[in-house]
């Protein structure tokens, strides 16, 4: 099998600026217990009855497992709208079907030895290669993708967004528990998937789309890949839709915190490309240009998956440490100018999805009683019809 590059350049040629897609996933859970249950296929038929829903559902792996997706957006007001209505739908036929939905970055306790791969050929696939790494991989997130005209200006964008990721894990770190354990990490999830997935996690600076192109011919020709989503980097151009597609982040509880976690995101990858068109260094927020050592950003990877946002991050500028609020507050100043221009402005509770576990964990709760006030949560949050 190949990979038309040619086609994908031109998908980014004729690809529009600041268009959004959302996509988020959740687990499927027995009411009663909360535990994840295999029943994919069925909530995947009934929303296949909503002519308006069906589209938007896919699957994510395994069995116990469910994905909703806006589809192109004009812009992130409509992608949300989309969203929203979407939601609201497959909270209705979950219910109709008798199962919760979860979102949180891990389940607390459900085995992963329990848990079916779904029967696509994609994921098939992934299991016939990665058997352990792929049964391991129990794990949701949230992903944004944000449109950009021009292949090399995509290149560009994901460079200078290299830096930007560890601070947007901590910001969404919601996976405190797994495998029935305090992790005592604020992301196991990407601990989950990051660290064990082949080509996952901080992708080198390319530069140009010949560089990037180059790499993945060279990935297809040893057959190391027979398809493009086999490169699970945290931030990737996506070449069947023209879009920078940031992938770092854990599912969030709240629709409120998912919805203003998008808004940031799309801010991030606005201006990178405006920086990058007018010529402007990359992010300094973090210090290092968009060549900036992997090992360096893994090193702010490590504190975030570890302390989330409770923790500090390196500027590599000043070789100092600063604590992850302050660095917020610089991210949002670097944003301000398309935040400004494209009308966002997310807003985030004190504490992160992790750190209102954490206080619950601090305040003598149990895991199956903090689990079942986040699923509550979620309930509320996510079926409830909304308004922009």
């Amino acid at each position: 099998m190949t990979l038309d590059l040619t086609s994908a350049a031109a998908a980014f040629e004729g690809s529009e600026d600041f268009t959004v897609g959302l996509e988020e996933e959740f687990a499927l859970l027995d009411p009663e217990t909360l535990s994840m249950v295999a029943r994919y296929e069925d909530l995947r038929q009934a929303a296949e009855a909503d002519p308006l829903l069906g589209p938007s559902v896919a699957g994510e792996l395994i069995a116990s497992e469910i994905e909703i997706r806006s589809g192109r957006g004009k812009d992130l007001s409509e992608a949300i709208s989309l969203q929203r209505e979407y939601r609201r739908r497959l909270f209705s036929v979950a219910e109709s079907l008798g199962l919760s939905l979860g979102s949180t970055g891990t389940h607390p306790w459900s085995d992963y030895r329990d848990q079916q791969i779904i029967d696509t050929e994609h994921y098939q696939r992934v299991q016939d290669s990665l058997r352990y790494v792929a049964w391991r991989n129990n794990t949701f997130s949230m992903h944004v993708h944000v449109g950009i005209n021009g292949a090399d200006r995509a290149i560009a964008v994901c460079d200078r967004l290299r830096p930007v990721l560890p601070l947007l894990l901590a910001i969404s770190a919601n996976s405190p528990f797994l495998d029935g354990r305090d992790s005592g990490l604020q992301s196991a999830r990407t601990q989950t998937f990051t660290k064990s997935f082949p080509r996952c996690g901080v992708p080198e600076a390319f530069q140009t789309w010949a560089s990037f192109a180059d790499y993945v011919e060279f990935l297809v020709k040893t057959n190391s890949i027979v398809e493009f989503t086999q490169v699970w980097w945290s931030v990737r151009p996506h070449i069947s839709f023209g879009t920078v597609e940031v992938r770092i982040c854990d599912a969030q509880s709240t629709a409120a915190e998912s919805e203003a976690l998008a808004a940031l995101v799309v801010a991030c990858v606005a201006q990178a490309s405006r920086d990058y068109d007018e010529g402007r260094p990359a992010p300094p927020l973090l210090g290092g240009g968009a060549d900036l050592s992997g090992s360096l950003i893994e090193e702010n990877m490590w504190r975030a998956i570890r302390y989330g946002l409770s923790g500090k991050m390196i500027d590599f500028g000043s070789g100092q440490e600063f604590a992850c609020a302050h660095l917020v507050g610089r991210l949002l100043d670097w944003t301000a100018p398309m935040r400004g221009e494209l009308g966002i402005t997310p807003s985030f509770p004190e504490l992160n999805g992790a750190g209102r576990q954490r206080a619950m964990i601090e305040a003598g709760l149990s895991m199956q009683e903090i689990y079942s006030s986040v699923v509550a949560e979620t309930r509320t949050s996510y079926s409830q019809e909304m308004t922009l």
